[in-house]
């Protein structure tokens, strides 16, 4: 009779047989020199954003009493902005700005670009790539500048065509729209230009001699292989765009009026210029929501996409 010995009871808590014991110590040894990072994340990053959340709650200022006594004011704030003008027009006019400016502009002619350097010489993608390039490097102020140069009455678009036309007061919004388009299409061609070379050649040459023309191939193949990309360009892109504020104040302040005021400038006008700074961390609060919001749902879009 063969006698076997009995496996050993596991101690609870220990791991499993075969599995290595966790050392403490050299997990320490992995977080110390994170450690520096994880404060200033802390201090500069979640710090400020709580700082928010509370202050959106009261009548914080700059100045006068409610400076050095400010009091908890529940949903007032939130209920002024949403019965505010200004702010309705500001919000209506971010999102023409989004659309126009990032979920069509960027995106479509950064996915035509990418699309017809596609099987160019090195030299011509070169080219194409550092002029596109250039103006996503060059600083908001300065692009700011250029593009009222071009649209000032007395400006480059105005001399070639010929006629007298003030575009940054006939049409603010169109020319903000036009110069963020021109400054962050880089960004969506580098996105898409580097997901294009992912697709296999073979199956657009298959598609091909099936007789499938241009557009079918860029529907039917293209599209489909390159939809986690598009969903993910059109997250970031949005988001840059949400939050976009230099470029329009240095270009038209965010006038004539309120015409280009979009909801970053209204939020900067009543935090710093009428020193409301609890009424503008309720719309800051708003503001960062709706890009929550945005980015849930491309999120959502790319699983959906996965299925």
């Amino acid at each position: 009779m063969t006698v076997t010995a009995a496996a050993p009871a596991r101690v609870a808590g220990s791991p499993p047989p075969g599995e290595p014991r966790r050392d403490p110590r050299r997990t320490l040894r992995w977080l110390l020199p994170m450690g520096p990072a994880l404060v200033l994340l802390a201090v500069f990053l979640a710090g400020p954003i709580l700082w928010t959340f509370y202050i959106a709650f009261t009548n914080e200022t700059l100045t006068g009493s409610a400076s050095v006594n400010s009091r908890f004011v529940g949903l007032d704030n939130f209920t002024r902005m949403f019965a505010d003008d200004d702010f309705v027009n500001s919000f209506v006019l971010t999102f023409l700005f989004v659309i126009g400016s990032a979920v069509i502009g960027q995106n479509i002619l950064g996915l035509l670009i990418a699309l017809l350097q596609r099987g160019r010489g090195r030299v011509t993608r070169a080219v194409v790539n550092g002029v596109v390039i250039a103006a996503w490097v060059v600083p908001e102020v300065v692009a700011a500048a250029c593009w009222y140069s071009f649209l000032a009455e007395e400006g480059t678009l105005n001399r070639v065509l010929g006629i007298s036309q003030e575009w940054l007061f006939t049409a603010p919004m169109v020319a903000v729209i036009l110069a963020n388009v021109w400054r962050g299409t880089a960004f969506s061609m580098l996105v898409y230009s580097a997901a294009l070379s992912d697709v296999p050649g073979e199956l657009l040459e298959a598609a091909s001699v099936d007789g499938a023309g241009l557009w079918a191939r860029l529907r039917h193949v293209t599209l489909p292989l390159i939809r986690r990309s598009i969903m993910s360009n059109l997250m970031l892109i949005t988001l840059q765009t949400l939050a976009s504020f230099g470029l329009i104040y240095a270009l038209t302040g965010g006038g004539p009026g309120t015409a280009s005021q979009t909801t970053p400038l209204y939020m900067y006008e009543q935090a710093f210029r009428y020193f409301e700074i609890g009424y503008g961390s309720a719309m800051a609060l708003v503001m960062l929501v709706i890009g929550a919001l945005f980015s849930l749902f491309y999120l959502r879009l790319i699983k959906v996409e996965d299925r």
